[in-house]
């Protein structure tokens, strides 16, 4: 099993949004903070991307930006100067927008969000920070480029087949951008966080295992094995890389692939007990309520991201 597909996919709710839009002359868009990732590609021109009150980012033609926190933040032309009153719109709600004519080009942009159920947050997700910026640059993130060179052009374009296509591309471009991110960050010592533990063949070959048959009673010799490692020796790395001990691991992992279950199935509660690892409905029960302050048929009832519980 991917544990990246799979922290992907726990989160995930409902289908991507994006629009292409073109900006000219003197502008400036707002979107206000949301339930999930953002993202933004310039295709042609240049902006400025302000979040958090921060120094401005200036974003150039092929440049790509990921706000994976959903974090409220300003597009806007190469002005240095605040914007009085900007345009507010949200990036879940976003339409096609095109300039009016007569102005000078500024820039023609790939805006759009996913929309994620923050109960079910992975900390893969968790540690990325507040905007992760890929640059163009020649010869670097080629499969990025592939996918934005194929949504402009689908957009753009409007042949049939779109509807299918342009939500496929949006999913493969959250992956390539997560997966861009984690591949440049430094090998730094000591080695701690998600990006150095899909870095480290015993850990990843132990994620695989749970992932891949969560309802297997798993023993910390018998995850230490896949590791190659004695149990003291794999449980310290293990701990030190994911922030939680390899038996922990696993059961916030069986009751975040219960919730998503209880999500997108109707496959009754024995059902998902026994496919998580649980031999009784009633010690499910016990231990989903105590993940997350509920009854997994009162969750189930409810809709997503009502029910916070801590991912760390």
């Amino acid at each position: 099993m991917d544990v990246l597909s799979d922290a992907l996919a726990v989160m995930r709710t409902g289908r991507p949004h994006s629009a292409r839009t073109e900006r000219r002359g003197r502008w400036a868009v707002r979107h206000p903070p949301f339930a999930g990732a953002g993202f933004h590609v310039v295709l042609q021109g240049s902006c400025r991307l302000v979040v958090d009150d921060r120094a401005p980012l200036v974003l150039r033609a092929g440049d790509a930006v990921l706000l994976p926190h959903g974090s409220a933040h300003e597009l806007a032309d190469g002005r240095s100067e605040p914007t009085a009153d900007p345009l507010v719109t949200s990036l879940v709600e976003i339409e096609e927008q095109v300039a009016p004519d007569g102005l000078d080009g500024s820039a023609v942009l790939l805006c759009g969000a996913y929309l994620l159920d923050r109960a079910r947050s992975h900390p893969l997700l968790d540690e990325l920070p507040s905007v992760v910026h890929l640059p163009v640059r020649v010869g670097r993130h080629p499969t990025v480029r592939a996918v934005i060179d194929l949504l402009g052009a689908e957009l753009e374009g409007r042949q049939p087949g779109i509807d299918l296509l342009v939500p496929a591309l949006l999913e493969a471009l959250l992956v390539y951008l997560v997966r861009s991110w984690l591949d440049e960050q430094p090998d730094a010592r000591p080695a701690t966080g998600w990006a150095a533990a899909l870095r480290d063949p015993a850990i990843v070959a132990t994620l695989r295992g749970i992932h891949g048959d969560p309802a297997r009673p798993w023993t910390v010799e018998e995850l230490g094995a896949l590791a190659g490692l004695s149990r003291a020796a794999f449980a310290r790395r293990f701990t030190t890389l994911v922030g939680r001990p390899p038996l922990g691991y696993l059961t916030w992992w069986r009751m975040t692939a219960a919730a998503r279950l209880l999500r997108d199935s109707d496959a009754p509660l024995d059902t998902v007990a026994k496919q998580i690892g649980y031999t009784s409905e009633f010690a499910f029960a016990n231990a989903f309520k105590r993940e997350y302050g509920i009854a997994p048929g009162k969750y189930r009832k409810q809709g997503p991201g009502t029910i916070e519980h801590d991912a760390n």
